[in-house]
């Protein structure tokens, strides 16, 4: 088989979460939107905290979509509409299905010293015949993680080197985190029929001999059947992939829908606090969904 060429390097862009937090934003891209059912990717840290209201996101939306939460370093407070109240904590991944609808806050875990946050967020994109579920949350405190030619690789989602990942998602989707303190040289089996990205978070890494910088999303395409990553030092890499996501999708806000219609009604529902329900516990005014004025430039 000859080696696929296909390759993207995508810009990561500089914005801001909640009440300030410094984030970079992957996904959705200019030149592209999704990598699998991947439709939102952002990054944010590795910083230092100095108080636990740098990071606060009031009680907000969702539909069409789960929220994917993986946190590398730190503790945030997970709150939803169904009652859910969850610290989320190293290693570990929150899993919230949006559905036909629910609402949800997070928040840094109070602190008395500075404190490091890593993590990244990212929304998969729910298939027309699942988009409609009744909302859902999942916490996963074990991931399988294992070593491989000097890297610690935790298996997010999907299947690699014999092992499972316990995260339930609905369409045939692939994630992994990789990392390494020193010099590491993989070469991971892939799925011909996923596409996949690489986004590099921390360090400088070599992927099949093409040299990424902390910022960088590259594109790999489909058809390949394995990836060598390389790193002199250390590094970390978000490895995403997933069977091209074959359904026009429309992103607005914290909505993921298929037409303007549906967003428009998301945004009265939740103005006029109907359908989402109640964020309980949460100290502070929840947010406000933005005017859909402009909404049919979007696609």
């Amino acid at each position: 088989m000859t080696k696929p060429t296909t390759t993207e390097r995508l810009a990561t862009r500089d914005t801001l979460l909640g009440e300030g937090l410094p984030i970079r934003r992957a996904l959705p891209n200019k030149a592209r939107r999704t990598i699998g059912a991947w439709c939102f990717l952002d990054h944010a840290g590795p910083m230092t905290m100095k108080s636990h209201t740098e990071f606060r996101v009031g009680p907000h939306p969702h539909i069409g979509l789960q929220t994917f939460s993986w946190m590398i370093a730190g503790e945030i407070l997970h709150r939803d509409s169904l009652g859910y109240v969850q610290v989320l904590r190293p290693g570990q991944v929150n899993l919230m299905t949006a559905g036909s609808g629910i609402s949800h806050s997070e928040e840094a875990m109070p602190i008395t010293e500075p404190m490091q946050l890593h993590l990244a967020q990212l929304w998969i994109a729910l298939p027309d015949s699942k988009r409609h579920l009744p909302p859902a949350f999942q916490h996963y405190p074990e991931l399988p993680v294992f070593n491989q030619g000097g890297f610690n690789i935790t298996l997010l989602t999907g299947e690699l080197a014999g092992r499972v990942s316990p995260v339930h998602v609905h369409t045939p989707l692939f994630g992994a985190d990789l990392n390494c303190a020193a010099q590491a040289d993989a070469t991971l089996t892939l799925n011909t029929d996923f596409e996949y990205g690489v986004l590099v978070l921390e360090g400088e890494v070599t992927v099949d001999g093409e040299s990424l910088a902390s910022g960088t999303l590259l594109y790999l395409g489909t058809g390949r059947t394995q990836l060598r990553i390389q790193a002199s030092s250390h590094a970390r890499v978000l490895l995403l992939g997933g069977e091209p996501l074959n359904e026009p999708v429309l992103l607005w806000w914290n909505f993921v829908a298929r037409d303007a219609a549906e967003i428009t009604q998301a945004t009265d529902d939740w103005n006029n606090s109907n359908r989402f329900g109640e964020v309980k516990g949460y100290e502070g005014e929840r947010l406000v969904a933005p005017s859909v004025e402009g909404l049919h430039l979007r696609k």
